[in-house]
């Protein structure tokens, strides 16, 4: 089995149909929106990624077959005045799964992270997706506290029509 993690290139048609349709089985899964990506959305996403340049994607291939997906952003740190990247989708493919695809793509986010001289690394998580928070345990990754008394962060939102 051969497994290579390759950062995409969103000018790739190969690699941006590969994106899209990662995402769109992320999309289609309980712990996305249990719900295809709208077709306007399918057409859009890669060009409205390569706009931004604080953006990245990387694929994970298993035999030259798209198996994962984790895109980020760079972001910043007020707290540590540097830059922080934030762990935006992870997905691997279902036929895939159990084979620690997940960390190698967190290994390559973590090496862009620190060739950018982020801080750190952060991510939302579905409260009850069990399974995900035991693997980003496993990776190092913990709840976001500033102390006990003031609790663990929660990730809201409010959508802007």
């Amino acid at each position: 089995m051969n497994i290579e993690v390759k950062a995409v290139d969103y000018d790739d048609p190969h690699q941006a149909d590969d994106l899209v349709s990662l995402l769109n089985h992320y999309s289609c899964d309980p712990m996305g929106s249990g719900k295809p990506l709208d077709n306007s959305i399918k057409q859009r996403v890669v060009e409205e990624m390569k706009r931004r340049p604080h953006v990245g994607s990387a694929i994970v291939y298993v035999d030259d077959q798209p198996a994962g997906l984790i895109n980020f952003v760079e972001g910043f740190s007020t707290f540590n005045a540097k830059s922080l990247m934030n762990i935006h989708d992870v997905v691997v493919h279902r036929d895939y799964r159990g084979r620690g695809l997940s960390r190698k793509l967190f290994e390559f986010v973590e090496s862009e992270a620190k060739r950018r001289g982020c801080c750190k690394v952060t991510l939302e998580v579905v409260g009850g997706n069990e399974v995900a928070k035991s693997a980003y345990r496993n990776f190092g990754y913990s709840a976001y506290s500033l102390s006990d008394e003031t609790g663990v962060a929660e990730f809201w939102e409010k959508n802007i029509p």
